[in-house]
């Protein structure tokens, strides 16, 4: 299978995941409040996405069970890929009556079918990319799924000024059914026989697995990087929003400039990933990105201690997008040049959970340390953070010819 036909068949499973999402981050606010319900209750309305934490939990269910004939990742990604497809149908009827309590409900399950598809997804990601293939393989997965946030939280809500609700869920639908038909036609065995023939791992095996990746050279350097590398980051990110609005821009601009600009070069930056990922080792690959993501960091901190001009924040937003993106992939990247093929959808999920927990107790605690010491204090901090997990390149980079699995 050519590299375009992967690259291009994990982009749109990746879009397809992205909708409930985007939709819930950007659009249910929204939806809500015209509803007249309160902040507080909307605030709640967060934990609808706890299948993408909690995924982890059942993870191992996606490689211990499959159909041989059907094909070991495509057993779970088809039947949950219609299952999302049939939630969103049925979100059309009750958007339309404005039904709140069966919309949240809806919403839940798509996002628990996104989340245990995303498992079986990243195995199939693991399983049929190969290491030079790792770079545009990675940039395909976060640009499908960006994509997706923006269909399913931007483009589409625009369209639903004419459309209405329901007609937001039926676009949603039709975009999320052409991964389904993408990946019934792909012929996962052809790619996989050394993968799909060998005997499912038994519970028993996916400890020892885990347990021996933790206990190869290097493991602890590795886990500590992708838990900490973007919580500086994260730190700063959360309230980079909060200063511009105490600056005097409108929400408007700030959408534009972040939703819009920023996630178009986010995108770009996504693919630049992909090709430094190819073009250098992995490693080399993410302490670069890593390096130049500290100069719009910077530049935050620097925006902190003036009067920001709309040029300035755009300029320092788009930047800042883009090295995000190269960063974002080039860690997906180099995780997975990490997984053990033999449980590859669970090692992954557990990765990428470690990942996402990593950077949460930076934007947790980010308003907390800015009341007290101020914007520009806290993206001291952030920056500083960022600074010294550079240093975790030297003992990372002694140990990539030795792989987590021992």
């Amino acid at each position: 299978m050519k590299t375009s036909n992967k690259t291009a068949l994990l982009f749109m499973l990746y879009l397809a995941q992205g909708l409930p999402f985007g939709f819930q981050a950007t659009a249910l606010p929204v939806l809500l409040r015209e509803r007249g319900i309160s902040l507080a209750a909307i605030g709640f309305a967060g934990a609808l996405a706890l299948p993408w934490f909690l995924k982890p939990l059942w993870a191992p269910l996606i490689d211990r069970y499959w159909s041989a004939r059907i094909g070991r990742r495509r057993s779970w990604i088809i039947p949950l890929q219609a299952l999302m497809v049939l939630t969103i149908l049925a979100a059309v009827p009750v958007a339309a009556h404005g039904a709140v309590i069966p919309l949240l409900v809806c919403i839940f399950l798509m996002n628990l079918f996104a989340a245990t598809q995303d498992i079986a997804v990243d195995g199939l990601a693991v399983d049929i990319l190969g290491n030079d293939e790792l770079g545009p393989g990675n940039a395909a997965q976060v640009a499908g799924y960006k994509t997706g946030m923006v269909f399913g939280g931007g483009i589409l809500v625009c369209l639903s000024a004419r459309t209405g609700w329901e007609g937001l869920f039926l676009m949603m639908a039709i975009l999320a059914a052409l991964p389904l038909v993408v990946i019934l036609r792909h012929k996962e065995t052809d790619d996989q026989t050394d993968i799909t023939d060998k005997v499912p791992p038994k519970p028993a095996d996916f400890i020892k697995i885990m347990l021996t990746a933790l206990r190869s050279p290097g493991a602890i350097y590795f886990l500590l990087f992708i838990a900490t590398y973007k919580m500086g980051e994260s730190m700063i990110d959360v309230m980079f929003k909060p200063f511009l609005v105490d600056n005097g821009f409108t929400a408007h601009q700030i959408g534009l400039w972040v939703g819009t600009w920023g996630m178009a070069a986010s995108l770009i930056g996504s693919v630049v990933g992909g090709w430094l990922a190819v073009r250098f080792s992995i490693i080399n690959a993410l302490f670069i990105a890593a390096f130049f993501r500290l100069f719009p960091l910077v530049a935050e901190l620097w925006l902190s201690t003036i009067v920001p001009t709309a040029s300035q924040v755009v300029g320092v937003t788009v930047a800042e997008h883009f090295f995000g993106g190269i960063l974002t992939t080039a860690l997906f990247a180099y995780m997975m040049s990490r997984v053990d093929k033999r449980i590859g959808a669970t090692h992954y999920t557990v990765l990428a959970a470690i990942e996402v927990m990593g950077k949460s107790p930076g934007s947790f605690f980010s308003g907390f340390i800015a009341e007290r010491i101020g914007y520009t204090g806290l993206f001291s901090i952030g920056v500083a953070i960022s600074v010294l997990i550079l240093l975790l390149y030297f003992p990372l980079r002694r140990g990539e010819e030795q792989p987590l699995t021992g």
